[in-house]
């Protein structure tokens, strides 16, 4: 899982050394190798008919997934055309707290006071960062950030939506697949006339191979293995990943209405997962 987060986390960096390539452009291209490592990964795992044969299913939940998988890919790589790394990431960050909400709403799940105290805790920090960039006046920064609220949202439904399926037999793996096709065919007209470069065509399929294709078949392994709190615990190296690296390799230094926001999310989320830990751990002993 560590190994996933750091793949997922090198996005950032990454995208800053592009030349030519804007943000519709970009996600494109991601999409596409993204799709095209899919296709190669899976039906070598799967098996190509077994793959065509789910991706021929009517299963409803799979191409509600795909679509989520969709937003998610596109809403990331424009927001993070248009703000800081830092500001997307930390807006991520809030996934587990939408997803604990809609859990709540759709599937009627009863939320703890430890869930419902760092909801208020990371939603302080989250309106610590958007009061800055309203004070600051940068509407590109403010745009940026509010099209990144899109990720956690479309997560939460996401997850909601395979947490109701469990009991279906549809591979929804797949969904990842039909999410990067979905990605890439939304923004190819955007993204005309396409300009990357052959340098950006380089960066951009690390991108969508080594940065999406790779750390999702990771990380759904790891998911078979690890409890949710640690993958939840886990998955929060991205951020600092994410935030070093680009302080490191694009000279992207966060701002301290960033640090002081995500601060406060991100120690709202360890507290939350910490403790849902430890009473996991609690409950395993005695029983």
């Amino acid at each position: 899982m560590i190994v996933a987060t750091l793949l997922w986390s090198m996005a950032g960096v990454v995208t800053r050394h592009l030349e030519s390539a804007g943000g519709f452009e970009a996600t494109f291209w991601r999409s596409f190798f993204n799709a095209v490592a899919l296709v190669v990964l899976l039906g070598r795992l799967r098996g190509f008919g077994a793959l065509g044969r789910t991706l021929a299913s009517r299963d409803p939940t799979l191409w509600l997934s795909g679509a989520c998988w969709a937003v998610m890919f596109t809403a990331f790589m424009v927001a993070i055309t248009m703000t800081t790394v830092a500001n997307v990431l930390v807006t991520m960050a809030i996934a587990p707290l939408v997803t604990a909400l809609v859990a709540r709403i759709a599937l009627g799940h009863r939320l703890p006071a430890r869930t419902w105290g760092a909801i208020v805790v990371a939603g302080i920090g989250i309106a610590w960062m958007y009061a800055h960039e309203l004070a600051a006046v940068e509407p590109r920064h403010l745009a940026g950030t509010a099209i990144a609220i899109a990720v956690p949202i479309a997560a939460a439904l996401n997850w909601t939506a395979i947490q109701r399926s469990r009991s279906g037999s549809t591979d929804l793996l797949a969904a990842v697949l039909v999410g990067a096709v979905l990605s890439s065919l939304l923004t190819f007209g955007v993204a005309l006339p396409l300009r990357a470069s052959p340098h950006d065509l380089v960066l951009l399929a690390i991108l969508g191979v080594f940065q999406l294709a790779v750390p999702c078949l990771i990380a759904v392994a790891a998911a078979r293995v690890l409890a949710a709190p640690e993958a939840a615990l886990l998955s929060l190296l991205e951020i600092v990943f994410g935030v070093v690296w680009t302080w490191l390799g694009a000279a992207e230094a966060p701002s301290r209405h960033v640090l002081g926001g995500g601060a406060l999310v991100l120690g709202a989320l360890v507290a939350n997962e910490s403790i849902a830990l430890r009473q996991r751990r609690v409950i395993a002993r005695a029983t």
